[in-house]
C-alpha cells in the first residue's frame, strides 16, 4: 500500500490530523492496534479550548459539538471553605472554554472518517516503523495472521505514551524529561447532574478534588488518593462521602449521588519529548508528551500538534516547502513547555503531597488569596487556563486586554 502520510493512532490527535489531510486532499492511512470500541471506551478529558474548537470546525466535524457542548465562561475555585471565581471571560478579553468530552470527539472524528470512506485499520498488531531517517520511510503490520506494508512521505506518531514511534526513534537523539507526582485521580463518572454549572477545583486539607462534567445529566468527579490505593477499595458511596468532605457545605448539601458508569484510578505525571521530529517520523500527541489533567491540557496540546503539522505538511505538498515541518518541533515545544509549566504549578498550588508540612498549606492559601485578589493573578490563571496564542513567539508577550 501507497499513502503519502501514515498516521500511527486512532486517538483524537491521529484522527484529528488524518480528517484535516483529507480535507486538503492530502491521503493519509491510520493505523491502529486496539478495537474502534476500545478507543471509544477511555474516558478522558472534557474541557476544550478555542484552537481545539476552531481546528474542529476545520476539519468539518464541529456540528454536534457545537449543539451539545457547554461553553464556560469561567470556574470555581474552593481553599479554605471558600469558593471563589475565576472569570476566563473577562480577563482574557471574551475568550471562553466548552465541556465536550474527548470520548465525544473521537466519535465524531471516526463517523467523519467512516463516512468519507478515508482507511483506518483497526487491530492492527505488530506495528513497526522503518527507513524514517531516509526519503521512503515504511510501517509494517499485522492483520489476520498476514503481514502488510505502508509505503508513505512522512510517518505521524500519534499512538500514545507507550506507542512504537517514540519508542523506536534513536536513543542518542531523544531526550525525555519527566516528573511523577506521588498520588493518582480516582475518576467517577455517573449519570447525575452536576453540582455546579461550571467547574469547581477544590483545595481541600484532605486533598484535592475536581467537580466536572460531560453534559447537563452527565457529571464527572475526581479524587486526589495514593497511588497504593486499588479501585476495587473505593466503592461508590466511599466516593461520594469523600468528595462531600471536601466540599463546602453549599455544593456537599446540592451533591447528586447515584451509581458509577465508570471508575478508575489515573497517575500524574510531567512528561516532554524532545525533539518531536526524527527524520520523516514527527510525534504528536500523548507520543510526546504528557501533562497532570489539572490544567486541562492534554488533549488541547495534541490539537495543537496537530495544528502545526499539518500546516507544515499542507506548505510541503502545495508550495514545496520544507519550512513548515523543519519547524514543527521548535514551534510545538515552545507552547508545550508553557502548557506544562502550567499543568505542574496548578498542580502544585491545588494537591497535598506526602512530604508537606502544616505551612505548605498555609503557603498555598496565601498564595491562592494573592491570586484571587489580584487582577493580574486572575488575568495569568485564566490566560493560561483559556489557552495561549498558537503564534506566542519564545520572545512574544502576550497583548493586554482590549
Amino acid at each position: 500500500m501507497r499513502t503519502q502520510v501514515a498516521i500511527v493512532g486512532a486517538g483524537p490527535s491521529g484522527l484529528l490530523l488524518g480528517q484535516l489531510l483529507a480535507k486538503a486532499g492530502i491521503d493519509a492511512v491510520i493505523l491502529e492496534r486496539q478495537t474502534p470500541d476500545y478507543v471509544l471506551g477511555r474516558i478522558r478529558a472534557g474541557v476544550l479550548e478555542q484552537v481545539t474548537i476552531d481546528l474542529m470546525e476545520e476539519a468539518g466535524v464541529s456540528q454536534r459539538m457545537h449543539a451539545e457542548g457547554l461553553v464556560h465562561e469561567g470556574f470555581d475555585m474552593l481553599y479554605q471553605g471558600q469558593r471563589k471565581r475565576v472569570d476566563l471571560s473577562k480577563w482574557t478579553g471574551g475568550k471562553k472554554v466548552m465541556v465536550y468530552g474527548q470520548t465525544e470527539v473521537t466519535r465524531d472524528l471516526m463517523a467523519a472518517r467512516a463516512a468519507a470512506g478515508l482507511t483506518t485499520i483497526y487491530e492492527a498488531a505488530n506495528v513497526q516503523v522503518h527507513d524514517f531517517d531516509g526519503k521512503n520511510p515504511r510501517v509494517t503490520y499485522e492483520k489476520d495472521g498476514q503481514s502488510h506494508e505502508i509505503q508513505c512521505d512522512f510517518i505521524a506518531g500519534c499512538d500514545g505514551f507507550h506507542g512504537v514511534c517514540r519508542a523506536s526513534a534513536p536513543r542518542n537523539a531523544i531526550k525525555e524529561f519527566e516528573k511523577v507526582y506521588p498520588f493518582g485521580w480516582l475518576g467517577l463518572l455517573s449519570d447525575t447532574p452536576p453540582v455546579h454549572h461550571e467547574l469547581i477545583y477544590v483545595n481541600s486539607p484532605r486533598g484535592f478534588a475536581l467537580c466536572s462534567q460531560r453534559s447537563q445529566t452527565r457529571s464527572r468527579y475526581y479524587l486526589q488518593v495514593p497511588l497504593t490505593d486499588k479501585i476495587d477499595e473505593w466503592t461508590d458511596d466511599a466516593f461520594w462521602q469523600e468528595l462531600k468532605l471536601r466540599l463546602d457545605p453549599e455544593a456537599a448539601a446540592n451533591l447528586v449521588t447515584g451509581p458509577s458508569i465508570e471508575k478508575s484510578i489515573a497517575p500524574l505525571r510531567s512528561f516532554v519529548t524532545e525533539p518531536l521530529r526524527f527524520g520523516r517520523m514527527f510525534l504528536a500527541g500523548d507520543a510526546g508528551h504528557i501533562v497532570p489533567p489539572t490544567g486541562a491540557k492534554g488533549l488541547n496540546l495534541a490539537a495543537t500538534d496537530v495544528k502545526y503539522l499539518f500546516d507544515g505538511l499542507v506548505e510541503y505538498y502545495k508550495d514545496g516547502s520544507e519550512a513548515g515541518i523543519d519547524r514543527y518541533s521548535e514551534l510545538a515545544l515552545a507552547r508545550i513547555w508553557r502548557a506544562e509549566r502550567f499543568s505542574w504549578w496548578f498542580t502544585q498550588l491545588m494537591h497535598r503531597f506526602p512530604e508537606d508540612s502544616e505551612i505548605t498549606q498555609k503557603f498555598q492559601n496565601a498564595e491562592l488569596d494573592y491570586l484571587m485578589n489580584s487582577e493580574a493573578g486572575l488575568t495569568s490563571i485564566a490566560e493560561n487556563y483559556v489557552g495561549l496564542p498558537l503564534d506566542f513567539s519564545r520572545n512574544g508577550l502576550l497583548k493586554s486586554r482590549p
